[in-house]
């Protein structure tokens, strides 16, 4: 049994791992300060013995014995990272200097979790990690991916300079249960809009690319990454490469809901990238680990879980 830390445990993806881990034999901390996490998500774990639940903010230093630290904690939707554009940006670099320095002192595993904003609106398509990307430092969306850039930064300096336990991985465009209904993120807009019958709103003409990875994959990547032996440091990309438009994903949507929606467009969004599709040969090579459920099937889970949601929300 191992003791684990997750931070922003109660998030989308942070609520997912924690229930992985815990079924693996782990005990797992879980720490949340529900900027965007919700407890809800991990109310159901309230009960394991493994368990435990810590209201924390990661700028500030938390002090605890762990095996292995997993660095989640961010905002990560437009809408919430632009909401407090400030707090989104002390969150990764903060919470990066903070973990790293606890990580540091127990001599434990830490895991970054990056993102594919760190490419920008890449010039190179698809992308691999050795890509630097091509970011406006000054944008709207600047909290979030520079943010992001200079947490992954503060990682291989600690590595370089003190040798810290590091993996990182760049996550691309996930999806699947316990997203926020209103998190602005373009599956979960499509999906509560279908099934109101709403007008699908895609911003420009819907021709800016995307790949969509199913939650469940993405933590077994996060996992098989932790597990690596130390000389797997990453940075490596975790997302399925197979790339659909915005056009075609609200088509998908529109028709596995069978919504009566209509798709609309409105203006481009500032700095929203045309492009985003990983190469995931590092993973596939590192990690022994590829995608296996594809869009629809996500999808299709995706959908009953908001099905519920909202039908809990009226």
């Amino acid at each position: 049994m191992k003791k684990i830390l997750v931070t922003g445990g109660a998030g989308f993806l942070g609520s997912h791992l924690c229930e992985e881990l815990l079924s693996q034999g782990n005990e797992v901390i879980c720490m949340d300060n529900y900027f965007t996490g919700r407890k809800k998500n991990i109310v159901h774990l309230l009960d394991h013995p493994f368990f435990e639940l810590v209201r924390h903010d990661v700028t500030f230093p938390y002090f605890v014995e762990v095996d292995e630290i997993y660095n989640l904690a961010c905002p990560a939707s437009p809408i919430h990272y632009q909401y407090n554009p400030i707090k989104t940006i002390k969150t990764s670099v903060m919470g990066a200097i903070n973990m790293l320095g606890l990580a540091k002192r127990i001599k434990s595993k830490i895991l970054q979790a990056s993102t594919s904003e760190v490419y920008g609106d890449p010039t190179i398509h698809p992308q691999p990690e050795e890509y630097w990307g091509n970011v406006n430092p000054i944008g709207k969306r600047s909290c979030y991916d520079e943010g992001k850039r200079c947490a992954e930064t503060l990682f291989f300096d600690y590595y370089y300079q003190n040798k810290v336990r590091i993996k990182v991985v760049r996550i691309f465009n996930t999806y699947g249960s316990n997203m926020h209904p209103d998190d602005g993120r373009v599956v979960s807009n499509f999906i509560t809009q279908a099934l109101q019958n709403k007008d699908i709103t895609v911003y420009g003409d819907g021709s800016q690319s995307r790949s969509f990875c199913y939650c469940d994959d993405l933590i077994r990547g996060f996992i098989s990454m932790m597990n690596t032996d130390d000389s797997v440091i990453g940075p490596i990309n975790l997302g399925n490469p197979g790339e659909f438009t915005i056009k075609e994903l609200a088509e998908i949507i529109v028709d596995l809901t069978g919504s009566k929606s209509k798709i609309i467009y409105l203006p481009q969004v500032e700095d929203d990238p045309m492009q985003r599709q990983p190469i995931i040969d590092k993973a596939r090579e590192k990690l022994n680990w590829e995608p296996k459920i594809q869009l629809k099937e996500g999808l299709i889970k995706t959908i009953a879980y908001f099905e519920k949601e909202l039908e809990e929300m009226r």
